[in-house]
């Protein structure tokens, strides 16, 4: 294996070099006080592993390893610390990925294994070859992602700080994303020289949950910031927006598609979530989703398609409970239908929610029009 080492400290460097060469299959290309030039030789020559300490004074031993991930994904670094085992877990890092000061000879041996187990089980995953077919990320309810053709799952974070970070990159994707307002939105009661490591260390581990995707996704560093690129990725919020806008304004030879995208919306836009940043994107789904929801039950109503009108009114006070037009048509409806026992299930319903979720009642017009049209019944 072929090794770079990066520490500030000479002393550090020279004892972790003496201990390395000490192993089997272990070829030592260089070793740096320099961490940018520790980067620029990582980066210019065929390097297998990397060992990096996360305490540099020119820069974040984190950062720069996110740096150099963003150049060579597959890199495999071995970060090392002077922390004690017990401060190292504040850094919410693999196992496999950290050694700590002083560099025991029987746990540098294990590190280099599970590193060289590793690159085996990579190498042979490149040995497929691999097509960047489109894979489906779902974000409505519930956030999945597609692990094999039909199959999705969970996706699983080290922290729910990687997990925010990446969904919030992923709302605003293709857009630079500061890291001043990251760190606001993220960390805001952190001392500002702590607070770094944290920011970086997410990305890092979002760049290593991301990595069985190929370049599907991909964080780009710049200076300011970090931009989110996918591609060959199908996002089900994305997809299901471009089809509803395809059919809107419904029209009786595309009112039944129009519905059935309609059915699309399987829950609202990170709805097991309560990132307050979400909710603006949430609401505007949910406007969209309402506004084609009452004109294709419109559309049907006018139609004289009751029961379909009956079914998208129907849909409509699941998804929003609270709303009241929504049991006011169902009212009317069945009304025309002479059934006075459905006017008056809609109406109990609706003024049972108010009272509950509220501590109103439904709104003066629908209950003048309940108690007239029940009374001439």
């Amino acid at each position: 294996m072929r090794v770079i080492l990066v520490d500030d400290e000479r002393l550090a460097l020279d004892y972790l070099e003496r201990q390395l060469m000490k192993l089997d299959e272990v070829v030592i290309l260089g070793k740096y006080t320099n961490p940018f030039e520790g980067k620029e030789q990582i980066l210019q020559q065929d390097v297998d592993v990397i060992f990096l300490d996360i305490s540099l004074p020119e820069i974040n031993g984190i950062e720069l390893a996110e740096q150099i991930l963003e150049k060579k994904p597959d890199m495999h670094i071995v970060f090392v610390t002077a922390y004690n085992e017990h401060a190292v877990k504040a850094f919410e890092l693999n196992a496999l990925d950290y050694i700590v000061k002083p560099i025991i000879a029987e746990r540098l041996a294990i590190t280099m294994e599970r590193v060289k187990s590793r690159r085996v089980l990579v190498s042979k995953q490149q040995e497929v070859p691999r097509k960047e077919e489109h894979i489906r990320l779902n974000v409505l309810r519930q956030v999945t992602i597609e692990t094999s053709p039909g199959q999705f799952s969970i996706m699983q974070w080290r922290t729910s700080k990687a997990q925010e970070l990446f969904l919030y990159l992923l709302q605003h994707r293709g857009q630079l994303v500061r890291k001043s307002a990251l760190i606001d939105l993220l960390w805001p009661e952190y001392e500002m020289d702590k607070v770094y490591s944290q920011l970086y260390t997410a990305v890092y581990h979002i760049r290593k949950t991301l990595e069985p995707f190929g370049e599907r996704f991909q964080i780009a560093n710049a200076t300011e910031g970090y931009i989110l690129k996918i591609q060959n990725v199908v996002l089900d919020v994305e997809q299901w927006e471009s089809q509803l806008a395809s059919l809107y304004p419904p029209t009786l030879e595309r009112v039944d598609r129009c519905s059935e995208a309609i059915r699309q919306y399987t829950g609202h836009y990170l709805q097991e979530h309560d990132y307050w940043w979400a909710e603006s994107e949430r609401q505007r789904l949910k406007e969209l989703w309402l506004e084609a929801s009452y004109a294709v039950a419109a559309l049907y109503e006018r139609a004289g398609l009751l029961d379909q009108a009956i079914n998208s009114y129907s849909a409509i006070c699941r998804q929003h409970a609270l709303e009241e037009e929504a049991y006011f048509a169902l009212m009317k409806i069945h009304h025309s239908m002479n059934y006075p026992h459905l006017v008056e299930r809609e109406y109990d319903m609706l003024t049972r929610i108010y009272q509950e979720e509220l501590n109103e009642e439904p709104s003066p017009h629908i209950i003048k029009w309940f108690k007239q049209n029940m009374i001439e019944q």
